[in-house]
């Protein structure tokens, strides 16, 4: 069995002391380094660098979704190793617990991202403790720039120093004496050796110590906007994603899933399907059948004639329902959490006190590349290839699956087209290894029909908010309930994790926020749990921005002051301060062209706070979006073209669900089932959006998310500021006609 890059046996792989993340605390199982994942198959050690006779090859073991991720991971790399940019290969790399990811789980601990207190940063240290011992290599939660940050520029100096370290050996020269350059050791003469020339050499010797990185200043890679090093095979259609991998002999499936989410099949006949050409097999899968076939069309066609009883969805029947226990859920023996409890709500008020309801439904991810996933059992060993988010999930399913050790089993993940949490989800690649399984031998890749992925996800929660608040003498009164199902109660049940005590998604983008009410109070209700839900672009944040945002326009409203002076008042985080000052400078706040109108909106998320405005204006066929802006914080610009289109595709991602994104249950079975009924945002409907990136915050934050959250909030804000309508249930297109 073919591997889709071999590593060479005379290759030189360095950065396992960067793995370890500098930390010099906890027991000796944790500071002991981590197996290397390619160990047996290369010279020498470890995880990030690879040198053989063609070259230098980056390993970036965080999944590329669109997201630009493994650009800016391989210039933290070369930047410290001194390569060109031109001279940069990057692969994915293997499914290994040695790619951990640390900084996701900073995002559970009990204080605000604001809090930069000793107690708080030691509770985020802490956290590589548990993230080790787990070994999920994720990508999501914002956080594969913050967690590789340090690591990956160590090992990338670790790397430098090794390769001088083997051309001082080589020389008799003083390693002080030689200097680095484009992908050599330079001698004092002028004199160069390749790294490619020294690699065998380096690997013959103990690595060294991480030693001190680069100074800003110095920087030369870092800090720029840089060509991503997808571009050239996307835009030429020579990039490999998951359906265009082919091997000889190869078979193709399609799986049909229970429409009742995750319930099973009771009974089904094949009898029709397999008298159909091309097809080979028809396999029971987790939660339904999947059939084989000589193309994908053929298995398409072949699964119309497959005759299949369900077995019940275990939850309510229509979204009627399930919007009705939703708003049962504000009660005592519901209450999840009560992260923010500040001064005295109940006291202060009053019976006349402000109140409003808000409610959003159900949201599908909608990746523009449907769920696909391909897996050759042969020989005893499993090779599996799908775009996905957990990389060592995949292996621990397959080797359940197949019963092989995991040693038996390849993950690889190619390019995909759009993730947003979706691919963290097991489904799809349980039931391409199941189909495997039973076709031993020979490759198979599985592909979902658009249909079946509308209907089959693990949605954006339904959730709603009741708010009570009220301004005198410019103190504010702010009470935020908010009921949703648990997000990580049920993704994680899904992975066999059972996560005890309260689910932080329930409240996340509400708790946290830098606003200093006075009186300030946000308490989490759980939903029971129902449809499958799951990590969705910001998470908590998407629909609790809407509902915190919505509530404080409607409060600086209700006591006549600007939402922007309002918001100004209340907060004294600085960064959080510079972005509403940034994007009101940006749009010229206050002086709204005629016959338009703008809305603010402001959420924290991630550790990144984002202020956005979106103007709009009647035309005759209806309210369009005519300009918008946005300013964030990221602490520290790695890539300010990235960071740009990051926050301009989620603010699209976010338009497009509070417009006209909508997930309807009948007779437990979801109704929208493609593009046409679950609309995205068009290219003529989108306003230019202009960025504006700051660097005040005190880390280094990821950005593929904040820039979701103030979408719909700005929105709907822009929207009362036109029309006086204030509309507090999603999509909006229920409440007005958009041109």
């Amino acid at each position: 069995m073919g591997k889709v890059k071999t590593i060479a046996r005379r290759t030189f792989l360095v950065g396992s002391v960067a793995i370890l993340g500098g930390v010099a605390f906890g027991t000796y199982a944790y500071k002991k380094p981590i197996a290397n994942p390619i160990a047996g198959k290369a010279a020498a050690i470890t995880p990030y660098v690879l040198i053989d006779a063609s070259g230098v090859t980056l390993i970036t073991p965080r999944a590329e979704m669109g997201q630009g991720v493994q650009t800016t991971l391989a210039a933290l790399l070369a930047e410290e190793m001194d390569l060109d940019w031109d001279q940069v290969r990057v692969m994915h790399g293997p499914a290994s617990r040695a790619y951990f990811n640390a900084a996701i789980l900073e995002e559970g601990v009990p204080f605000a991202p604001t809090n930069d207190s000793w107690l708080a940063e030691t509770a985020r240290g802490a956290m590589h403790i548990p993230a080790k011992f787990l070994g999920m290599q994720i990508t999501g939660g914002s956080s594969s720039t913050p967690d590789a940050y340090e690591k990956m520029r160590a090992a990338g100096a670790v790397a430098r120093v090794a390769l001088v370290s083997a051309a001082a050996r080589r020389t008799g020269l003083a390693e002080d004496d030689l200097r680095t350059e484009r992908g050599a050791v330079v001698l004092p003469d002028g004199v160069r050796i390749d790294y490619v020339d020294l690699a065998v050499d380096a690997a013959a010797s103990d690595l060294p110590d991480v030693p001190p990185l680069r100074a800003r200043a110095a920087w030369r890679l870092l800090g720029r906007s840089l060509p991503r090093v997808d571009m050239v095979a996307k835009v030429t259609g020579t990039a490999q994603f998951t359906a265009d991998i082919r091997h000889p002999g190869m078979l193709f499936a399609t799986a049909r899933s229970n429409p009742g989410l995750w319930a099973g099949v009771a009974s089904y006949d094949a009898t029709a399907a397999l008298t159909m050409p091309g097809v080979v097999a028809v396999v029971p899968v987790p939660n339904g059948v999947a059939v084989v076939a000589a193309s994908t069309w053929a298995a398409f066609k072949a699964m119309e004639a497959v005759e299949i009883e369900w077995e019940a969805a275990p939850y309510a029947a229509t979204d009627g329902e399930m919007r009705a226990e939703v708003a049962a859920s504000f009660v005592a023996e519901r209450q999840d959490s009560r992260k923010r409890d500040d001064g005295d709500v109940d006291s202060v008020l009053t019976a006349d006190a402000f109140a409003a309801e808000y409610a959003v439904p159900y949201l599908a991810h909608a990746t523009m590349e449907p769920m696909t996933a391909g897996a050759w059992l042969e020989a005893g060993r499993l090779r599996v290839w799908a775009g996905n988010q957990l990389p060592t999930q995949v292996l621990k399913e397959a080797a359940a699956i197949t019963g092989l050790d995991e040693a038996a089993i390849d993950v690889e993940t190619p390019v995909m087209g759009g993730g947003f949490g979706r691919r963290a989800e097991m489904d799809f690649i349980k039931q391409a290894i199941t189909v495997a399984k039973a076709m031993e031998g020979r490759p198979v890749l599985l592909t979902w029909t658009r249909e079946e992925d509308m209907t089959h996800d693990a949605y954006r929660p339904m959730a709603m908010a009741r708010v009570r608040g009220a301004v005198a003498d410019g103190k504010v009164a702010f009470d935020l309930h908010l009921a949703a199902p648990a997000v990580m109660e049920s993704q994680m049940g899904r992975l066999g994790m059972n996560i005890p005590g309260p689910d932080a998604t329930i409240v996340q983008g509400a708790w946290e926020q830098p606003y200093g009410f006075a009186d300030y109070r946000v308490t989490g209700y759980r939903v029971p749990a129902g449809v499958p839900v799951g990590s969705w672009r910001s998470v908590g944040a998407s629909q609790n921005a809407f509902f915190h945002e919505s509530a404080v326009d409607e409060l600086a409203h209700l006591a006549g002051v600007d939402p922007l002076e309002f918001r100004l008042s209340q907060i004294a985080h600085d960064p959080s301060r510079k972005v509403l000052e940034a994007v009101a400078a940006a749009c010229d706040w206050g002086n709204t062209p005629a016959g338009r109108a703008r809305g603010l909106a402001f959420c924290l998320s991630f550790g990144v706070p984002t202020a956005q405005v979106i103007e709009v204006a009647q035309t005759p066929a209806g309210l369009r979006m005519t300009n918008a802006w946005a300013a964030v914080d990221v602490g520290v610009a790695l890539d300010p073209a990235n960071i740009e289109a990051q926050v301009q595709g989620g603010m699209i991602y976010g338009l497009s669900a509070a417009i006209s994104g909508e997930i309807t249950f009948a007779n437990g079975y979801v109704q929208q089932t493609n593009f046409p009924d679950y609309d995205g945002l068009r290219m003529w409907q989108c306003p230019s959006i202009a960025v504006q990136i700051l660097e005040n915050g005190t880390k280094i934050r990821g950005i593929g998310e904040p820039g979701t959250p103030p979408a719909a909030p700005a929105l709907a804000n822009a929207i009362f500021a036109l029309t006086g309508q204030r509309i507090r249930a999603l999509p909006l297109n229920k409440a007005i006609d958009f041109a």
